[in-house]
């Protein structure tokens, strides 16, 4: 098996940004780590071909938490690919099927109450992109320390960013994708947004989780791959 760091470039309010996504290959089957924002598909589509592979072959996404840098384009996947088995944590997949309303929404909700001016404008356009993804049903809902991948892949639990967040470890290959438990910034790991997260205390018990793991590589979706060894 192995790991590919797919590099997601594109411009939010006149500045570059990227984001990295994970295309894990296991038995020429493809699984798909998180899909970027909305309307992102033809992106990740295209970055997958650059790689040589082929989207046919595509049999699952993992979702690693509701935030909609992360599930933006899921509903876009599920009607192009409808044979995508998607995965998430037990509490995630709640928000992402739409049973219950996004930590995330209602964060921003609250945030914006204390807002004025152009902060305000900027709240009042991200709870509109918050209101506007679309539900999907979760295939598999996954909990902590579970083995899923034909075994290759263990599910880690790092909430703190989100309730339900997690990560993935893989053993044969010493990795991990961190999802937003860590970023890479400035050849370190640290806390995604920690300004954002819903439980800061949790949030650093998790990087501190994904730390332990003593991995080679770790795929972060923010800020690229991080190899320490």
């Amino acid at each position: 098996m192995k790991i590919i760091e797919l590099a997601i470039e594109f411009e939010f309010n006149g500045q570059r940004n990227c984001i990295y996504p994970s295309l894990i290959v296991l038995n020429h089957e493809l699984t798909l780590v998180d899909t970027g924002y909305a309307q992102f598909l033809p992106l990740i589509e295209e970055a997958i071909v650059e790689h040589g592979y082929e989207l046919a072959n595509l049999k699952n996404i993992i979702i690693t938490h509701y935030d909609d840098d992360h599930i933006g384009s899921l509903y876009d996947f599920k009607q192009k690919y409808p044979w995508v088995h998607l995965i998430a944590s037990e509490e995630e997949a709640k928000y992402i099927s739409g049973a219950m309303k996004s930590e995330r929404l209602g964060q921003a909700e609250a945030m914006l109450e204390n807002m004025v001016g152009k902060e305000r404008e900027f709240g009042e356009w991200f709870i509109r992109q918050l209101k506007s993804l679309k539900h999907v049903p979760i295939d598999e809902q996954v909990r902590d320390g579970e083995v899923i991948l034909n075994g290759t892949c263990r599910v880690i639990a790092t909430a703190g960013h989100t309730s339900g967040h997690i990560s993935l470890y893989f053993p044969s290959v010493q990795s991990v994708i961190t999802g937003d438990a860590a970023i890479n910034e400035e050849h370190k790991l640290t806390i995604a947004n920690p300004q954002f997260c819903l439980d800061i205390k949790e949030a650093e018990r998790s990087l501190q989780k994904v730390l332990d793991l003593q991995a080679n590589t770790y795929y972060c979706y923010h800020g690229g791959k991080l190899v320490l060894s």
